[in-house]
């Protein structure tokens, strides 16, 4: 993942400042959040970035239901008998 220095803020200004990490979103389209110098979390502005924007209600849909198949993949192995 290449990432643009411009994009780049660290957890704790983002804690203290979170305003600059969404001007920084907005300027670029995204904000990647670092933390111990390593790149940690990622703030998209959704009405520049097509990752989710442009996603259809099914393909949200199809996401939203695997994590949940995923997560509580037990707990239906154990209905399921």
């Amino acid at each position: 993942m290449q990432i643009d220095t411009k994009m780049i803020v660290s957890v704790s200004e983002a804690n203290k400042n979170f305003s600059r990490v969404a001007r920084t979103a907005d300027s670029n389209g995204r904000a990647v959040i670092f933390k111990n110098n390593k790149p940690k979390y990622l703030m998209i502005d959704l009405e520049q970035e097509s990752l989710i924007y442009d996603l259809t209600d099914e393909e949200k849909l199809e996401i939203a239901s695997k994590r949940i198949l995923k997560q509580y993949k037990p707990a239906f192995e154990e209905l399921a008998k």
